[in-house]
C-alpha cells in the first residue's frame, strides 16, 4: 500500500471529534474540501490525555476547529480501525490519507519514512537517519519525530533508541505510552534501561 498525502490546505475545512478506545479518549482531526469530490485527509491525531477535556482542548487547538463535528464515513472507518488496533487487533494504517502540509519539509520526510515501519517492528533513530541517506542526522530525526502531528497512524512510536531503550515520545504518557503501543503490536522495549542509563540515540 502506498501512503497518500495531501500538501495543500487551501479552501479546506478543519474538523475534529473525540472517541473512546481501550487506552482512553482519543481525538482525530481532518480537513476536507468544499465539495463532495474533494479529498479528505487526517491532519492530526491525539492520544489520551489525563482527561477527555484535556484531549479535546489539545486536538481543538491543533486542528484550528472551533467545535466538535460528527465524523464523515471515512473518518468513522478510521476510528473503528484505531479502536481495533488499541484493543489488540493490530491494523496497518499506511493506506490512510494524511495531510502534512503544516510541517517542515524535513519533518515530512522523516514521517514518510516512519510510515514504512510495519507493526511489530522497530528501528533505531540511527537506522532511520541512515535510511534517509543522512546518517549524521540522528538527533534531527529524533526532533522531527517529536513534531509528528499524527502519532499512531504515522507510527513514530516504532522508532527507538539504541540498546533496547525506548527513547523519547512526545505524546501524553511519554515513554510509558510508547511502551504500551509497542506491546500491543508485539514489539517490547525495556523501560528499566531508560531508568538506569543515560539517554543515547
Amino acid at each position: 500500500m502506498v501512503p497518500k498525502e495531501v500538501q495543500d490546505n487551501s479552501m479546506k475545512h478543519a474538523s475534529y471529534c473525540l472517541f473512546a478506545t481501550a487506552l482512553g479518549t482519543c481525538g482525530i482531526a481532518w480537513r476536507d474540501g468544499s465539495d463532495a469530490a474533494a479529498l479528505l485527509a487526517v491532519t492530526s491525531f491525539q492520544l489520551p490525555e489525563d482527561s477527555a477535556e484535556l484531549t479535546e482542548a489539545r486536538i481543538a487547538r491543533i486542528s484550528g476547529a472551533e467545535t466538535r463535528s460528527e465524523p464523515p464515513p471515512r473518518i468513522t472507518a478510521i476510528i473503528s480501525r484505531v479502536r481495533q488496533h488499541l484493543h489488540g487487533d493490530v491494523q496497518d494504517f499506511r493506506d490512510i490519507t494524511v495531510d502534512l502540509a503544516g510541517v517542515a519539509p524535513f519533518v515530512r520526510k522523516v514521517c514518510e519514512a516512519a510510515r514504512q515501519i510495519p507493526a511489530g517492528k522497530t528501528v533505531t533513530y540511527a537506522e532511520l537517519a541512515a535510511t534517509l541517506g543522512q546518517p549524521e542526522a540522528v538527533r534531527a530525526v529524533a526532533r522531527a519525530l517529536g513534531k509528528n502531528p499524527i502519532p499512531l497512524i504515522i507510527p513514530c512510536h516504532r522508532v527507538v533508541a539504541a540498546h533496547g531503550k525506548p527513547g523519547g515520545f512526545s505524546a501524553p504518557g511519554g515513554r510509558v505510552t510508547k511502551a504500551k503501543l509497542l506491546a500491543i503490536e508485539g514489539a517490547v522495549v525495556n523501560l528499566c534501561l531508560e531508568l538506569t542509563a543515560g539517554t543515547e540515540s
